[in-house]
């Protein structure tokens, strides 16, 4: 699925205010070098105190530290091109009353997309039971990132497309 490209919200921006964004800009990096890019999110005493002190709404304080703690969300998508083939798997295993199944890997130039099926009978259990956040994760060379979700027939299955990027050999971002 690709993502829609980003729409400038309105025209106007005052340019006396370009050296306090850039200086923003400079401070999130900082912020993100200092923390390790994990800086987990400012105890709510702290975002009342900067509130007040700065004559802020906690509430956009709090949107804004949620934002910056969540920036991995915001790293661009590669979008898979230059289709090569199709690598067969077809490993499952069953874990409970579901089946989970890496049928296939659709390779390309610049990613490989795993397909990740769950199967179960829908009539003993119902969705909220098998909806869960599934994460890939190889190592810090890859970036993962789940594509899609789905219901296929009567049958309820999870498809989860994991899009698989090599950032050093594919110069994925």
């Amino acid at each position: 699925m690709k993502k829609l490209p980003f729409e400038r919200p309105s025209e106007h921006y005052e340019e006396k205010i370009f050296s306090i964004d850039e200086r923003i800009c400079e401070l999130i990096q900082k912020r993100k070098e200092l923390s390790g890019n994990n800086p987990g999110f400012p105890p709510i005493e702290y975002i009342k105190d900067w509130a007040k002190k700065y004559g802020l709404y906690e509430d956009l304080l709090n949107m804004l530290f949620g934002t910056l703690r969540a920036d991995e969300q915001f790293r661009p998508q590669v979008e898979p091109s230059g289709f090569q083939r199709y690598i067969p798997v077809l490993k499952s295993v069953v874990k409970g009353h579901s089946l989970y199944s890496v049928t296939f890997i659709r390779q390309y130039e610049n990613a490989s997309v795993v397909n990740f099926n769950i199967d179960w009978d829908e009539s003993e259990d119902s969705l909220d039971d098998h909806h869960h956040l599934w994460e890939l994760y190889i190592n810090d060379d890859y970036h993962c990132t789940i594509e899609f979700g789905g219901r296929v027939n009567t049958l309820i299955i999870t498809l989860l497309y994991l899009r698989v990027c090599r950032t050093m050999y594919l110069g994925c971002n």
